[in-house]
């Protein structure tokens, strides 16, 4: 590859970037200014809040059978109060009496009498704390209303509890007094310490760990985000890449002179990040040096982990500035990129939440996750758990995903489709429907949405349906697969046939299919044993899930979980998404994009790749045959065979005891592995002799 071809790009690209005063006040003025201005800013209206309830004026209104002995403790004015730096007063009494501390709270206990409706009252807010107190043998009983929602009534809830605790210890240590014997005997049977072992590095460390891997994250996301919309969806607008592309470099030159500028800004902001969260975590140190003991904090002790962060952001940075120039290359200008970057942000940020998440472990597993392991790295580093093969992992598994970004970047770039979009791709379900043209398949942007629309309504109606009618609620979620996409087919007057794939086909491509998913059965029993290995918190509540929905008799579970999915899940996903996808890419990224939706569907780490395993075997049995009822028979196959499993378990361990195993012997794998490899190889020749027919 010609590197000064790639220099005079990269110049290029950087001068064009440059230029655009969005992407300078994004590096800059938010990681170097911003930040610290929300982060002291926060600091002080925290303060300005403490501040204003420690001085506030709370109302209390007691109604109590015991005969004023908590009125007394509420509002007796000694010595232990005063160091507290608060007083009290009864009724409207004037509050211009001595109090030297200026940032003390004054209580006012209001006559109950007067009080018609106390829940009126406190929801009024004319009232703080209400308390009700009955005699229940010999012993005084309280009940205190107040309004957890209302900040003061919540703040003046906290101080009557503090008084009901001394106010129960005086009591208890009288009473012990009474009986003779040694209060301290009684109530100190054992005695204890608290001692943190932690140091004074490892402190600090642990608070910034929750936060600052989150907010680095997303300011990297917002420091690649401009400059990535510029170099693709920009220029596109702009109406230069063609030009570019007239000249003498080939697409491979491009994308990696994009990428590296993409990149190099967004390590830039990365630095300027880090140096900006040192300053932030300097001043804390500051604080905490002039207000606490902090003997013995080394800062030194922070260089490593500091080295080992910034390399772990680079490699981050490398991923982010990827992914985002392959969402926003989709994109024909900068608003559209900037929508298509709004669902990005979302996963990012949801995906960051995980540093907020107590005893989550950055295993090998965690390290291959994008986003996730670099949150934990840095949170485990910041408290000095530092595995160097871990950190390898996370380092190499991110510049992978990169390098696998930017192969898929060039292949975009390699499709005029996508370089030249007329605009015809668009959403045409917000059009008016007398404009739509019949036939054809639905539009990708189309499918998208649905797929989008189709998830949320799954995750929130569904749930709610599963929770409430059980297996039905299953099927109700079935028919939200169907219905959902089909009005969408339906108002866009697209072709259901060519939509869904139903076309007729001969016994060949049905017999092809069976023995496929005979061969694939064992190989997922393989996967599936593998995977149990490695999240068997995961599953656990896989089996947990299909358990609570194994409540009817064997036809309706037989209908709902075997023939039902068959039929609306495949018309989704090897119908709607796969013709949709095929009509736009090239068969295999089709098939690929179907496999990788299908296991996301099924919400499950351990699920995910055998289902989408299946996925992919079922879209390439559509592909071959030409028709979807192929398909259609393998998901109901094996769905009827996990159904079996669950409701007959004795006949069938007799019959086959390798599907109950919870571990198998290398030998048991390979004959597994063999044994599906044949099945799958005479299908796979069945659909190739069919697919030759047709010619």
């Amino acid at each position: 590859m010609n590197t000064k071809i790639i220099q005079t790009l990269v110049k290029k690209e950087m001068l064009d970037v440059l230029r655009d005063k969005k992407t300078v006040v994004m590096m800059l003025v938010v990681p170097v200014i911003l930040y610290p201005l929300i982060f002291i800013g926060a600091m002080q209206v925290m303060a300005m809040v403490s501040s204003g309830m420690a001085t506030q004026n709370y109302r209390i209104a007691i109604e109590a059978e015991d005969n004023g002995a908590f009125l007394h403790k509420l509002t007796e004015n000694d010595d232990k109060w005063r160091d507290k730096g608060s007083r009290t007063e009864v009724d409207t009494e004037d509050k211009s009496d001595d109090n030297d501390n200026g940032n003390a709270y004054t209580i006012t206990i209001v006559d109950a009498a007067s009080i018609d409706d106390y829940e009126a009252a406190l929801e009024a807010e004319e009232l703080d704390v209400y308390i009700r107190g009955t005699m229940q043998d010999g012993k005084p009983n309280y009940d205190v209303y107040y309004i957890s929602s209302v900040t003061n009534s919540a703040y003046a809830m906290n101080i009557v509890m503090d008084v009901f605790d001394e106010y129960l210890e005086e009591l208890t240590q009288a009473k012990i007094k009474d009986a003779g014997l040694d209060i301290h005997e009684i109530l100190e049977p054992v005695l204890y310490k608290n001692k943190d072992t932690a140091s004074s590095e490892q402190s600090l460390g642990s608070i910034m760990g929750s936060v600052l891997p989150f907010m680095l994250i997303i300011s990297l996301l917002m420091g690649t985000m401009y400059p990535a919309i510029d170099t693709t969806a920009g220029e596109r607008e702009r109406g230069t890449l063609e030009t570019i592309l007239t000249l003498p470099v080939t697409n491979r030159q491009l994308i990696v002179s994009k990428f590296i500028t993409v990149a190099v800004i967004g390590m830039i902001s990365a630095l300027l990040n880090i140096i900006s969260m040192g300053g932030i975590a300097f001043y804390m140190y500051k604080i905490m040096d002039m207000q606490t003991d902090t003997a013995g904090f080394d800062m030194a002790k922070f260089y490593p982990a500091i080295l080992v962060g910034i390399l772990a952001i680079f490699a981050f940075s490398l991923f982010i500035s990827a992914v985002t120039m392959c969402v926003t290359s989709f994109a024909k200008s900068y608003k559209e990129a900037n929508n298509y970057i709004t669902p990005l942000t979302l996963v990012v940020m949801f995906t960051g939440y995980i540093g907020f998440i107590p005893n989550i472990e950055l295993t090998q597993t965690m390290a291959m996750i994008p986003v996730a392991n670099i949150c934990l790295l840095i949170k485990n580093i910041l408290i000095f758990k530092i595995d160097y093969a871990i950190i390898a992992v996370v380092l190499i598994s991110n510049i992978a995903y990169a390098v696998f970004a930017i192969l898929f970047l060039s292949k975009i770039y390699d499709s005029e489709s996508i370089l030249f979009n007329d605009g015809k791709g668009g959403l045409q379900l917000f059009e008016k429907r007398e404009n739509l043209k019949k036939g054809g398949v639905p539009a990708v942007s189309d499918v998208w949405f649905v797929v989008a629309l189709t998830i949320v309504l799954v995750l929130y109606a569904g749930s709610m349906l599963q929770l409430k009618f059980g297996l039905w609620g299953v099927f109700g979620t079935q028919l939200i697969l169907l219905l959902v996409p089909l009005a969408v087919v339906l108002y866009t007057k697209k072709d259901i046939c060519l939509t869904y794939g139903f076309h007729k086909t001969g016994i060949r491509s049905f017999l092809g299919a069976f023995f496929v998913i005979l061969g694939m059965y064992p190989i997922n029993i393989v996967l599936s044993l593998i995977l149990v290995s490695l999240f068997p918190q995961s599953a656990e509540n896989v089996e947990l899930t299909f358990s609570t929905i194994m409540d009817g008799n064997a036809f309706s579970v037989l209908f709902v979980i075997a023939l039902a999915p068959a039929i609306c899940e495949e018309m989704l996903f090897r119908g709607l998404i796969y013709n949709s996808m095929k009509a736009r890419y090239r068969v295999s990224t089709a098939i690929a994009i179907v496999a990788v939706l299908f296991g996301i569907y099924h919400m499950s780490l351990v699920k995910f790749i055998p289902t989408g395993l299946l996925g992919l075997v079922l879209c390439y049995v559509a592909y071959k045959s030409g028709s979807i009822y192929p398909s259609m028979m393998m998901h109901f196959i094996n769905n009827a065979v996990s159904v079996a499993v669950s409701l007959y378990p004795e006949r069938i361990e007799k019959m086959f005891p390798v599907l109950y195993k919870e571990s198998a012997s290398g030998l048991e794998v390979v004959l597994l592995v063999v044994v599906g490899c044949i099945f799958m190889g005479i299908g796979c020749v069945l659909l190739f002799r069919k697919e030759m027919d047709q010619y």
